[in-house]
């Protein structure tokens, strides 16, 4: 929030600037309608901000003014001094747009590319392994009893490779995302976690129609390095996964009774790198999301997300 200091130094420069161009018009005042904004815009004031240092020097500048006639020719060209002032604003905004836009599409590349590496494993691999597997057993028709035990223990190292590799297609993209929706990859997600970890974890969720496809695969990615967390960091015994879908948008939150922390050193970017919020930050982004990590040390930590479903 900027300091009295500085608004007072931004309504001097804007009263001066206004004046002038008020006085004798041209695009050099123009110039310093737009410098204003800038400094504005350094000093993270927003567009209100603005109009209220616009209001308090026009109406000081109305006060001075004798007639009718200087009224309405001061007010209109204050409002050209405004929309000056302001293009600084609209030009960060639609850079902003611009990187959101990119951002998307970058991520809906990468999914793709997820996609084809899933499929890749899953069927090309796994068809392989079955090849193998075939050769194996011919094998060992001829074999004696003694080489034909050990050939069995290879074949179950070809099963573990086997289930591996369809946990790691999962990782990368879960098949059921794309067919079933939301809630069936974040059920079958948190099963597959819980196995591993010996955590309780629930989902709790909506009924009705699918949520759009980039929302999806958002809110999937988000609770999937959320969980994360929790099994890195949270030593929890329980996990609830809760999704939502109410006035235009979707919540979606994981929750655990685990430690917790003190989230007042959070903001650092080796903190979160290091919880992967980064990454959460910029798919959000993208959609015009926000997240809320709620906790304190001892009482557990919330992760809530809301995208809005309408933009």
């Amino acid at each position: 929030m900027a300091t009295k200091s500085i608004l007072d130094e931004l309504d001097m420069g804007y009263a001066g600037a206004l004046g002038d161009y008020v006085a004798r018009g041209g695009e050099a005042a123009l110039e310093q309608a737009y410098e204003v904004g800038r400094r504005a815009l350094s000093e993270k004031l927003a567009i209100l901000d603005m109009v209220a240092i616009h209001h308090r020097v026009l109406a000081a500048l109305l006060r001075r003014s004798a007639t009718r006639e200087e009224n309405i020719q001061l007010v209109a060209k204050a409002g050209e001094f405004l929309a000056e002032s302001l293009s600084p604003f609209e030009m960060t905004h639609r850079a902003f747009m611009e990187a959101n836009l990119a951002l998307s599409r970058l991520n809906e590349i990468l999914e793709e590319e997820n996609k084809r590496i899933a499929h890749a494993l899953h069927d090309e691999a796994g068809q392989l392994l079955a090849a193998v597997h075939i050769s194996l057993e011919d094998l060992a028709r001829g074999l004696p009893p003694s080489a034909r035990e050990r050939l069995q223990g290879v074949r179950k190292l070809l099963d573990q490779i086997e289930e591996q590799l369809r946990h790691l297609s999962h990782e990368l993209r879960p098949t059921i995302l794309d067919d079933l929706g939301i809630v069936p990859a974040l059920e079958f997600l948190a099963e597959g976690v819980s196995k591993r970890t010996k955590q309780h974890i629930t989902v709790e969720a909506f009924k009705g129609e699918r949520l759009p496809a980039p929302v999806e695969t958002a809110l999937y990615r988000i609770v999937q390095e959320g969980l994360h967390n929790v099994t890195k960091h949270a030593k929890a015994t329980e996990v609830k996964i809760r999704i939502e879908r109410t006035d235009g948008q979707v919540i979606c939150s994981v929750r655990d009774n685990g430690v917790g922390f003190d989230s007042s050193g959070l903001p650092s970017r080796s903190d979160e790198q290091g919880l992967g919020l980064i990454g959460m930050r910029e798919r959000l982004n993208a959609l015009g999301g926000t997240f809320e990590i709620r906790t304190a040390p001892g009482s557990g930590t919330e992760l809530e997300i809301k995208v809005p479903l309408e933009r």
